[in-house]
């Protein structure tokens, strides 16, 4: 792993990604030690106050200071994507592994209800489940990992499909091991390359989902500040108030960008023409 951070970090869109991944992190931590106010305290004095000294990025349509409702609401952004993505990852890889080892009629169904998944674009399949959902993050975290799983669980498919004719494989059946047994002690070691390209890139993914649901109405709800339900406020004052726009509007792009060149970045140094191993 060290070997791999290592090599991660070598490259300029590496350590950029890193880098913000990490700011995103401790942020999320330390949210109510670096927050200089309370992201729910309402300022009627400083309604639509532009950035200053005291309020760096500006304030609200209620005086609430900017800076600290991103910090919180980057917050939340990253607790729905990580649980999320770990729903996701969890039901592809297994779906995935019993696909492209047991093969037969139970690759046949899995593939199947892959292909039918697939037919409906995520969002719409998300935006129906949840609009007869009460909106909250519990039910959003739960909405995306349910309806994200599908490229995971093709992608650990064709690893194992590779991977079960290998000597070791063999070997682990002639000395009586489980079906169970080779998924998990060596087939799964041995397809976690894409699972962690595929992990980078759904974690970006899942916190733009979770913008888009805040912005609709239908995410997060105020006054629990998420990226997309402070974007949506500043539609409404973008002539008198930019602020409010730009700012939640800059977050979310550098924040997926990043998730987005890790992934690329991992599967760069990842690929196995290069002869990495780790």
């Amino acid at each position: 792993m060290k070997e791999l951070l290592k090599e991660i970090l070598k490259t300029k869109t590496g350590l950029f990604s890193v880098s913000v991944i990490l700011l995103l992190i401790l942020s999320s931590i330390l949210a109510p030690w670096i927050s200089p106010y309370d992201p729910y305290e309402i300022n009627v004095k400083a309604i639509l106050a532009p950035p200053c000294l005291s309020h760096p990025l500006g304030t609200d349509l209620l005086g609430r200071d900017l800076l600290s409702r991103i910090i919180y609401a980057s917050r939340i952004s990253l607790e729905v994507s990580i649980v999320a993505v770990g729903i996701s990852t969890v039901i592809g890889v297994f779906l995935g592994a019993l696909a492209g080892y047991l093969g037969g009629l139970v690759d046949e169904i899995i593939c199947r209800f892959i292909d039918v998944m697939l037919c409906f674009p995520t969002i719409f399949l998300i935006l129906a489940v949840i609009a007869y959902l009460e909106p909250s993050i519990f039910t959003i975290m739960v909405v995306i990992g349910l309806t994200s799983w599908m490229g995971v669980a093709r992608l650990v498919r064709a690893e194992v499909l590779s991977l079960k004719e290998r000597d070791f494989v063999i070997y682990a059946r002639l000395y009586g091991a489980g079906t169970f047994r080779i998924i998990w002690k060596h087939l799964l070691p041995n397809a976690l390359a894409p699972v962690l390209v595929s992990v980078s890139l759904g974690m970006g993914q899942a916190i733009l989902i979770e913008s888009a649901l805040s912005f609709l109405g239908i995410g997060v709800q105020p006054p629990t500040p998420s990226l997309g339900n402070i974007l949506i406020e500043g539609k409404e004052t973008l002539e008198v108030a930019w602020w409010l726009s730009i700012f939640p509007g800059l977050t979310i792009l550098i924040i997926v960008l990043a998730f987005i060149l890790l992934g690329e970045t991992l599967q760069d140094v990842l690929n196995p023409k290069k002869g990495k191993s780790f």
